[in-house]
């Protein structure tokens, strides 16, 4: 799959104008905010008129709409078909991915912060695809439904979102941009500390830690 984008932040000559459009918005709500951004920015940021921007979405609603739809594409749905084929574990897949992802994650960050309902919804999308994750992978831990496996994904939904969030102060501690194949940096981490961390948790130490906390929460404090 060939990136969003060519070199420059330009966009790619093969898109359709409404895709170009659609990317056109994810840049300028991320750089201006949804209430400041228009459809003259965003109709100049995708070389368009503001008339085909109205022709192809109608209002600056619609376009957020447009938006939020490709950000669960690509974060949830894209990923949630790659664990299912087995094609996320390819150099292809997380090719594609990584290209894709920089003008969603700079716009799913701003909305996160922004909030409001439109937020809501697309963290409500990513913690239900990580409970069906969850419970599909380890039924036995987290069974469907259960209070733990809404707990997990909740827990996990907001893991992830802040790292997006904090995306400025990582790219400061870790010096570097984080741009481009730099982003990677930041999965092989997430993955290495995963690692690191289940290790911990099963060892003696970890066990301890859990069950000190579940007695505090089944008796309290005494």
């Amino acid at each position: 799959m060939a990136s969003l984008y060519g070199t420059e932040g330009r966009f790619s000559e093969d898109l359709t104008a409404r895709a170009r459009i659609r990317d056109a918005a994810l840049i300028q709500f991320a750089e201006r905010g949804v209430k400041a951004a228009t459809i003259k920015s965003i109709a100049e940021q995708a070389g368009v008129s503001p008339g085909l921007v109205q022709h192809h979405f109608g209002t600056k609603d619609n376009l957020r709409k447009a938006c939020d739809d490709r950000v669960i594409e690509v974060f949830l749905r894209r990923t949630t078909q790659g664990v299912a084929t087995g094609d996320i574990a390819t150099p292809e897949f997380i090719a594609a991915l990584y290209e894709a992802t920089p003008p969603l994650t700079s716009y799913l960050a701003r909305a996160a912060v922004e909030g409001g309902p439109p937020a809501a919804a697309i963290l409500d999308e990513f913690t239900a695809g990580a409970e069906e994750f969850l419970s599909a992978t380890w039924p036995e831990r987290f069974p469907s439904g259960s209070p733990r496996a809404r707990d997990a994904a909740a827990v996990m939904c907001a893991m992830h979102t802040g790292v997006i969030m904090l995306h400025d102060h990582l790219a400061r501690q870790m010096g570097t941009d984080l741009d481009g194949a730099g982003t990677t940096r930041i999965g092989l981490a997430m993955a290495d500390l995963y690692a690191a961390m289940g290790q911990y948790m099963a060892s003696g130490a970890g066990r301890q830690i859990t069950d000190a906390v579940t007695e505090y929460r089944d008796h309290g404090r005494q």
